[in-house]
């Protein structure tokens, strides 16, 4: 394995492609339909462009997919016709935060155009250090992504099944980004209701933990836009389980909510964030009924 091509180097994928390139890999990415923002992160990253997705295919030894929910299936298909130009036998994973069913399909496109595909999912933040993040992948090509392992990625292999990694992203993030959402929507109310300080208060008393995880919510509002459909896509996981999809519905609400608001149009490149003060008070005053 000697090239990477990353779809696409933003927020997680310049990172990635940052230390995949640090420790010996030549990174790529095709940039001609990405943002000025994204653009920048993979020059900084040291992210070769390449002039074309048949470029990208046939230079690359393995692709990663690292985009928004909503993206996933448009850019399987651009590399599917891309493996059909070129008749070019590549290693695809995806690396997106959706539904077991969304992979699968997911997964036809690429190996019908005559690629080898890997279910993956990305649990942590962008990997700057050892031991914070980890490529789950699955799949019976994963073992072929888990050599990744050699340059700097923690890629643990869980089974031949495709669907199974995308499954333990779907619940994982359904805990942690729903409790954030969870939060964020009884904030809002208590400082809504005027009663915020009062039940900081008891928080501190009974629930520490809690009191402590709140006070970062406000690195979250840049976020919530892409969260809305990864909460969807973990909704209709719910949905073909058998369990209700209406929690994870209501937390792509909240974050739809949150996304509309100026608190949203900041990046992490941003020298400061609100505090939580100043956060819940703008949602406040988002709020339809005010």
């Amino acid at each position: 394995m000697k090239t990477v091509g990353i779809l696409s180097p933003g927020d997680m994928g310049h990172t990635v492609g940052e230390r995949l390139k640090a420790h010996g890999l030549r990174v790529i990415a095709h940039l001609a339909d990405r943002s000025a923002r994204t653009r920048g992160l993979a020059e900084k990253a040291g992210i070769e462009e390449v002039d074309s997705y048949d470029s990208l295919v046939e230079m690359a030894d393995v692709v990663l997919c690292i985009l928004v929910p909503a993206e996933a299936g448009a850019a399987a298909l651009t590399v599917a016709k891309a493996l059909r130009r070129t008749g070019t036998d590549l290693l695809y994973a995806d690396c997106n935060a959706v539904a077991p069913q969304t992979t699968i399909k997911i997964g036809r496109t690429i190996t019908e155009a005559g690629g080898r595909f890997v279910d993956a999912s990305i649990i942590g933040p962008p990997p700057r250090r050892e031991g914070a993040t980890r490529f789950y992948a699955s799949g019976v090509h994963a073992g072929k992504l888990a050599k990744l392992e050699d340059y700097g990625l923690d890629v643990p292999v869980i089974s031949d099944n495709i669907g199974d990694a995308s499954a333990i992203k779907m619940c994982y993030a359904g805990m942690t980004k729903g409790l954030t959402a969870l939060c964020t929507n009884l904030l809002v109310a208590a400082e809504a209701l005027g009663i915020r300080d009062a039940l900081f208060d008891e928080w501190g008393l009974s629930q520490e933990a809690m009191l402590k995880r709140v006070q970062g919510l406000p690195s979250m509002p840049p976020k919530s836009r892409r969260w809305v459909g990864e909460m969807e896509e973990i909704a209709a996981t719910m949905a073909a389980v058998g369990m209700s999809p209406k929690f994870h519905e209501g937390a792509a609400d909240i974050y739809r909510f949150v996304g509309a608001s100026a608190l949203a149009d900041r990046t992490p490149e941003d020298p400061e964030e609100p505090s939580l003060e100043e956060m819940l008070k703008l949602l406040v005053g988002s709020l339809p009924t005010r």
